[in-house]
């Protein structure tokens, strides 16, 4: 996948304020991009936010809770009103939900919150961001999944997903996110919009806590490693891919 440096974008990240959302924020700011932090919570994304423009970059904090449609409007109308266009957007903002959630003992008002975050959330940011990247001669949109949505890891015997418990809430809707990433991509592919889902990894971030404890496996994969995809996938070149799932190594079996 080819990419392309540019100093003049704007992207925003959803999220954004700690983790693997952090982390690509810092990433495109690296580049030279005018960086938005997306942020529920207003106080941690002004910190986030002030911490890039402590080392040098273009970044501000915007209250976004992809939950609220009426806080989603309202961070479109602010983003229009200056910078007024959208080059790139990160729809990071994720949920776990808390526990695994074994589908014969759900928590349906859980499974709900997640799929409201991780899916619905995600539909809700695109489509009020969607006028603001059509204003950019070369948008990208990047989904950030999850390898525990790959259906051919979950049932591959040798792979170890295998022995991961069951769960209703986080997979089946990072799953579901893969498959609207590629309806996205159908309906933008004749307007130079690309549109790909990124799958960062197990990091070491107060996220994966849960996880680590559910499967007893440990990880130092740092948020910034986990980023690198999201952040190729952000930046790629005209002739790059769409409607695809990725991770470091290249294209993820669904």
């Amino acid at each position: 996948m080819s990419t392309t440096t540019e100093h003049t974008k704007t992207a925003l990240v959803t999220g954004a304020n700690k983790g693997i959302g952090h982390a690509v924020a810092e990433g495109l700011a690296a580049r030279g991009m005018t960086v938005l932090i997306g942020s529920r919570d207003p106080d941690p994304g002004e910190k986030a936010a002030a911490s890039l423009r402590e080392a040098g970059h273009d970044a501000r904090a915007v209250a976004l809770d992809v939950t609220d449609p009426a806080a989603v409007e309202a961070a479109a109308r602010a983003i229009a009103a200056s910078p007024g266009r959208l080059d790139v957007l990160v729809n990071n903002a994720g949920i776990s939900g808390g526990a695994l959630h074994l589908p014969d003992e759900a928590d349906m008002d859980v499974v709900r919150r997640v799929f409201d975050t991780n899916l619905f959330g995600v539909i809700r940011v695109t489509n009020a961001m969607l006028p603001l990247l059509r204003r950019a001669p070369a948008a990208r949109i990047v989904n950030v999944s999850s390898g525990t949505a790959s259906m051919a890891a979950m049932t591959d015997p040798g792979h170890y997903f295998w022995e991961v418990p069951s769960s209703a809430a986080y997979p089946a809707s990072k799953a579901a996110l893969n498959m609207l990433t590629i309806q996205y991509a159908k309906r933008l592919r004749d307007t130079g919009i690309l549109v790909n889902a990124a799958a960062p990894g197990a990091c070491a971030t107060d996220f994966t806590a849960e996880f680590t404890r559910a499967t007893g496996r440990t990880t130092t994969r740092t948020a910034a490693q986990g980023a690198a995809i999201a952040i190729r996938l952000a930046t790629l070149e005209g002739d790059g891919p769409t409607g695809g799932f990725f991770d470091d190594d290249g294209p993820v079996p669904w």
